[in-house]
Parts: structure tokens; C-alpha cells; sequence
């Protein structure tokens, strides 16, 4: 199997070869462990990368977006990941000035300004100060939503905006390639709209009809490029569940997304939705009857398992699980442990996709990175039979281990062997 036939197996709830791996995200930490050099992916990392890049002119920018290209490739390449994230971070606003090595202001400094600081521990790139801006009232949010739907008057996205998707199709003909373009949020870092779910639910109605809209009209465009694996979502949840009513997502929020996955349907595409936390209190409205078709930063902190998951919603493909925490704070047992029970859970439930559920944050520790990494490439080396549910098998695709070097390291780290897998 090619690695976008196997994808597309696991969504489409088919045997494959092997388990199918892929991991969302990367500090720069941790893919230069995997590169052995400082890699150009991330998150505020790659912001403050461009923010630098910009400043310093033309030249210096086109060389940020064609490292950060090659090393966010090279990490598909050297891991031997089935599904292709294009890009990182990118923030492509310009400062207007150098404050100093680390810290940037961007805007009009007469007017509207804010002041952005790079922390290298965290990779966090963060505003620390802005210019005095009266408080937001309802009147303030009715205008934002006015100028949103006043945007959308004869809007289409152009190509440009699936530039990398299109590099990565080029990069690996073979992979299955994500395109970030399903979005619906209420923006829970601004008080005030958590404010307008009881206030005024119109108005989060009309701003989530907005975004709806727009991406109806935005995944026309890659689908007829040929990209199926349509990524999006949105932060809603912490560990304790949604920041707001299971009544009002059923009420409010559900039938929205219904229209984003009925669009994805109609033309043959898979929707599939993001966000940390414990969504169990909304579960069968998202995943059950909305039949969202793939979940991923799969939280198992906050008690979304896999096997769980599986079981409720079978139609649900599922990314990741391996705890973005587990490999930061815990033992080198324990990110192993971890990673054979998600393997395991891919073995017994089929259409899962392995990996870190979110970013391998900075700070991981090497040892637990590099298990996980050998962990799942031992498994997807295995060679074995696959049995398909009901009993019947074929005969799984074979193939000799690939030997790749990790940050000094040779040795078996991907390959594409087969890996008994009963119920894909």
C-alpha cells in the first residue's frame, strides 16, 4: 500500500498494511532531535522566525519559507508518516519595529499597536503589551459580526492559498496530504462572547453563519485539486468539558457544523474536527450525528480514549492520543507503555492513525521522543496478515526496514511492513 492508499483505508474503514502513523505537530525542540539541526517548524517559533525574516528583508524571507518547507517535508520523509502536514506556524505581518533580538512591535504606533516577545524555553510567542483600547461592549461585537458578513459579498479564496498543500502533493505523490480549511469557534479568549451565548445568542449564531459560509465557499477550490483530507475545528473544551452548555452547542453550534460535514459529503471529501479538553458532554451530537469523519488532538488526559471512542462511534476515524504530556513530564516506561496501548487500540479497532495527539511541545525530553519514534516504527516494521472484520484476510504488503539516522542514531526507525491489523 502507498501511504495515502493506507489513509484513505483507515477512513474509509478498510484493511491496511500497516498502522497508519501520523503525528500533528512539532516543536522546533523536538524536530531538530529527529533532524539533528535546527528545523524550521513549530508554532510562536515560526512566528518570531518570520517576524525576524521580514525585518530583515526580501532575501532572508524567501529563505525562512524554503527552509521551513524542506524541514516540515523532512520530517514526513525521516519518520515515515503516512499523512503529510505542509506547513507550520506562520505569522506574515511585518514589524514596523525592532525593539531588540527577541521582541518586535507591530501596527501604527500612533494608533493601534501591540508589542510581540519571543520566549526560546517555550517556543511561545506572545504579546506582552498593546496600545489602551476601550473596553468591548455588545454594540462592538454587532459590528464585528456586520463587517464579517459584509466581507463574504463576492468572496472566493484563490489558489494561492493552497500553495503548500499543492508543494507537498508535488513533494510526495504518494502521501495523503492535510488541508487546513473547516473552522467554526467562538473565540472563548475575548470574555465578552462567552458573554453573548446568554446575552445575545443571535449574534454568535450570525458570526458562526460567517464562518460557515466561508468555509463552504473554501473547500470548493482544493477538492477539485484532488486533496480529500479536509482539517479544522476549534479550541472549546479543558479537562472538565466544553466552556459552555451541551444545550447550546445542540441548539447553536451542532447545526452549523452539520453543514460544514454535508459539504464535505457532498463532494466526496472527509471533514474532520480538533480540540483539546473532554468533548464527551457533546460527543453524539459532534462525532455521532453529525458524522464528522475524523477526530484528531485526541485528548487522553482528558479522558477521550481511544477504545471508547471506537466504540461509540465507529465510523470516526481517529489521529493521535499519545499524550503531548506523557512525553514532556513522563518516564521513558511510561511514553512506551502509552504508545503500545494506542498501537494496540489500533490493532483491536482499526482506523486509527498513531501518533502524538498535539504538538511534542519544547522541552521533551530525547529519550522519550526517540521511544515513541522506535516504538511505532517496530510496530509498522512487524510483518503479518491482515484480517478484515468478519474473518476474511489477504495477504499484507511486505517490505525490507527502512534504516534512517535520527540525531546520530542508525537503525530501524520507519518501514513499511505489515502488521497484523483485524478490524481496519
Amino acid at each position: 500500500m502507498t501511504a495515502r492508499e493506507r489513509v484513505t483505508a483507515a477512513f474509509e474503514h478498510r484493511p491496511t498494511d500497516v498502522v497508519p502513523h501520523f503525528t500533528a505537530g512539532f516543536s522546533s525542540y523536538a524536530a531538530s532531535i529527529v533532524l539533528d539541526r535546527e528545523a524550521y517548524v513549530g508554532g510562536g517559533i515560526q512566528q518570531f522566525r518570520e517576524a525576524r525574516a521580514l525585518w530583515q528583508g526580501e532575501d532572508a524571507h524567501q529563505e525562512y519559507l524554503e527552509r521551513s518547507r524542506k524541514d516540515a517535508f523532512d520530517l514526513v520523509s525521516v519518520l515515515d508518516m503516512d499523512l503529510v502536514r505542509p506547513a507550520y506556524w506562520r505569522l506574515a505581518e511585518k514589524p514596523v519595529r525592532k525593539i531588540d533580538e527577541q521582541t518586535y512591535l507591530y501596527g501604527n504606533p500612533e494608533k493601534e499597536w501591540r508589542v510581540m516577545r519571543f520566549d526560546g524555553a517555550t517556543e511561545l510567542y506572545q504579546v506582552i503589551e498593546t496600545s489602551p483600547r476601550p473596553l468591548l461592549t455588545m454594540d462592538d461585537l454587532e459590528e464585528q459580526v456586520k463587517q464579517s458578513e459584509a466581507a463574504l459579498e463576492g468572496w472566493q479564496p484563490g489558489e494561492s492559498a493552497y500553495e503548500e498543500p499543492l508543494a507537498a502533493r508535488e513533494a510526495f505523490p504518494d502521501h495523503a496530504i492535510q488541508v487546513g480549511c473547516l473552522g467554526l469557534n467562538i473565540n472563548y479568549r475575548e470574555p465578552l462572547w462567552l458573554e453573548a451565548i446568554a446575552e445575545r445568542p443571535d449574534l454568535v449564531a450570525r458570526t458562526l453563519d460567517t464562518q460557515v459560509e466561508r468555509t463552504v465557499r473554501s473547500i470548493e477550490l482544493p477538492i477539485r485539486m484532488g486533496f480529500r483530507f479536509l482539517f479544522g475545528g476549534g479550541d472549546f473544551a479543558s479537562n472538565k468539558g466544553p466552556f459552555y452548555s451541551p444545550k447550546f452547542y445542540h441548539e447553536v453550534v451542532f447545526p452549523r457544523w452539520v453543514r460544514m460535514m454535508e459539504a464535505c459529503h457532498q463532494r466526496g471529501a472527509f471533514g474532520l474536527f480538533a480540540s483539546d479538553g473532554n468533548l464527551w458532554p457533546v460527543a453524539a451530537d459532534l462525532f455521532g450525528a453529525a458524522k464528522t469523519d475524523g477526530f484528531y488532538e485526541i485528548d487522553r488526559v482528558a479522558g477521550m480514549d481511544l477504545r471508547k471512542l471506537c466504540e461509540r462511534f465507529p465510523h470516526l476515524t481517529l489521529l493521535g492520543n499519545i499524550s503531548s504530556a506523557t512525553l514532556h513530564r513522563g518516564t521513558k516506561e511510561q511514553v512506551i507503555e502509552e504508545t503500545v496501548d494506542c498501537i494496540e487500540a489500533a490493532k483491536e479497532c482499526g482506523s486509527i492513525l498513531v501518533g502524538c495527539s498535539n504538538q511534542i511541545v519544547a522541552g521533551t525530553p530525547r529519550e522519550n521522543l526517540m521511544a515513541m519514534i522506535e516504538t511505532i516504527a517496530a510496530a509498522r516494521q512487524d510483518h503479518g496478515i491482515v484480517e478484515v472484520a468478519g474473518g476474511a484476510s489477504s495477504e499484507a504488503l511486505t517490505h525490507e526496514p527502512v534504516e534512517v539516522e535520527v540525531k546520530g542514531q542508525t537503525g530501524p526507525v520507519a518501514g513499511n511492513g505489515g502488521r497484523r491489523n483485524p478490524n481496519v
